[in-house]
């Protein structure tokens, strides 16, 4: 067994152990691959940043275009009642009336599933986000308060779309 040990520590000496280290070579290649799987990655990925951002302009394209879909679905009843009041041979001005008054409801109705609420700031405080005040009249109302309504106003949600017409009072002296 001794004679095993110094044979083994004879080859030792004799044969130097090989290189662990790669070689500069087999590092540079490496780092290539390298370097070029993180290159295409990034390729890849920048590709799908700006498919992600074109499918992103093309949704808001379309939601901008279509926006108003449902309130224009909606809208055609009551286009389709105020044709239907027109083609009648002869009308009664009261049958008219009544037509007018159930087209009225139908398009309040949709007004209002819409959120869309008109501004009919009569006896109101003066609000410059809701009313525009066209003049100041002498009034026996306290000063600032809405004394006529020229022309409703209105809102979609909390957005004023069109501010009331009104004249305001100027108070006593």
């Amino acid at each position: 067994m001794q004679d095993d040990i110094k044979i083994n520590a004879e080859a030792a000496e004799s044969h130097p152990a090989k290189e662990i280290m790669p070689s500069l070579e087999e590092l540079l290649k490496a780092a290539e691959l390298q370097a070029a799987e993180h290159h295409d990655a990034w390729l890849r990925a920048k590709a799908e940043t700006e498919n992600m951002r074109r499918r992103a302009a093309e949704d808001v394209d379309k939601a901008r275009k279509f926006a108003v879909e449902n309130f224009a679905g909606e809208l055609l009843a009551v286009k389709d009642s105020l044709e239907a009041a027109l083609a009648a041979d002869s009308p009664s001005v009261e049958n008219m009336k009544d037509g007018v008054e159930l087209t009225l409801k139908q398009l309040v109705a949709v007004f209002g599933k819409f959120n869309l609420h008109d501004i009919d700031p009569m006896g109101e405080k003066f609000d410059p986000h809701l009313h525009q005040a066209i003049q100041v009249v002498e009034s026996e109302q306290p000063a600032n308060t809405v004394v006529t309504v020229l022309q409703k106003g209105y809102r979609l949600h909390e957005r004023t779309l069109r501010p009331a017409l009104v004249m305001v009072a100027k108070g006593k002296d």
